[in-house]
């Protein structure tokens, strides 16, 4: 467990550290003043002025935080009249919402260059069909061993593990799928079947050819393996809203670590490589999800500033501090309690 705890703090500070470093690098580039940039949280331990900046490394080593001149300001719902011209409010509309991106699109970036690394090491699953389970819909539909997934329901199939988040997320709904076989593209429409064993709908289908890449390859795939767990995440949240949620669905700090801890115990017996390169997936799912997550129109996070924003831009006017200094504490109230209660939830996980 403390091998995993460490992982688990490690990938978090990564992501959450390059996160805050997006924001910082846009901010800059805008002549956005960074009162400061904190590596960890919690007490100082030491900390070094550069460039107008204090950079601070603090007691936890947990996360980050890049702060402006003049956010407390805005969310104390203060006057920003005696603000200067270098403060976050008083800068141009698009250049606060091109640092507000920043975080997120570091995330995303890091999510890629993971995803790159993973492919050039492990190579990538092709979405090809190697079996038709007998009596199944895919074998209904008439699919063979051979034949090549190339969309589903519209949507572009480059490695088998989208076809099997199809497959993960979805509830008897019928579902349109193109193959190659023999060089001819065909069509069919199958609905899968509940499994009473695995408790979820099945297509049918065993696939997944692992091949390496060459140079260019590498580059074109791990796109694709970076594209994949934007799909997974888009496709989790909209079971929300499909009414496929329970709240053990949910996980924080604990939850993580736990996964991290169950990956090692399963991987370890391969050797380091095979460590690195689970612990590596891990963090290109994390850094993504944490990216999307972060774009959510929920005030306190970046997507509930950027949607005030978008508004102030699009109506040419500056919204009310005070206004917009309640909704940003409504909102980080909001997340308070829902990290209370997912760490309960974590925590109670493990006594039933």
């Amino acid at each position: 467990m403390l091998v995993s705890i460490i992982a688990f703090l490690i990938m978090f500070s990564v992501i959450v550290i390059g996160h805050e470093f997006g924001h910082y690098m846009i901010a800059k580039r805008n002549g956005i003043r960074v009162v400061e940039f904190d590596v960890g949280m919690g007490p100082t331990l030491a900390h070094k002025e550069m460039g107008g900046t204090d950079f601070c490394l603090k007691l936890l080593p947990v996360g980050g935080a890049c702060i402006f001149d003049g956010m407390d300001v805005l969310l104390e719902g203060g006057s920003i009249d005696d603000l200067d011209e270098h403060s976050f409010p008083k800068a141009n509309v698009f250049a606060r919402i091109a640092t507000v991106l920043g975080g997120p699109v570091m995330n995303f970036i890091i999510g890629l260059v993971f995803a790159t690394l993973i492919v050039a090491f492990s190579g990538t699953d092709l979405p090809n069909v190697q079996q038709v389970v007998d009596g199944s819909a895919a074998q209904e539909a008439g699919l063979q061993a051979g034949d090549t997934i190339k969309r589903i329901n519209g949507e572009h199939i480059h490695v088998y593990r989208e076809v099997q988040l199809f497959s993960m997320v979805n509830y008897g709904e019928p579902l349109d799928i193109v193959y190659e076989r023999d060089g001819q593209d065909h069509e069919v429409t199958l609905t899968p079947r509940y499994d009473k064993d695995a408790q979820r709908y099945l297509i049918g289908l065993v696939g997944g050819s692992y091949t390496k890449t060459g140079a260019l390859q590498t580059f074109q795939y791990g796109f694709y393996e970076a594209e994949y767990w934007v799909r997974a995440t888009f496709k989790s949240l909209g079971l929300i809203f499909r009414g496929h949620f329970s709240p053990d669905d949910l996980s924080g700090p604990v939850g993580i670590v736990k996964v991290v801890d169950d990956t090692y115990t399963e991987t370890k017996s391969y050797g380091i490589p095979t460590v690195l390169l689970s612990f590596l997936n891990l963090t290109t799912l994390f850094s993504i999800n944490l990216g999307i997550m972060n774009l959510l129109p929920i005030p306190a996070l970046d997507g509930g500033r950027l949607l005030l924003l978008v508004i102030e831009a699009v109506r040419g006017k500056r919204l009310d501090p005070n206004k917009e200094g309640i909704v940003t504490a409504a909102g980080a109230m909001f997340l308070i309690g829902l990290m209370v209660f997912v760490l309960f939830n974590d925590v109670t996980k493990f006594f039933r």
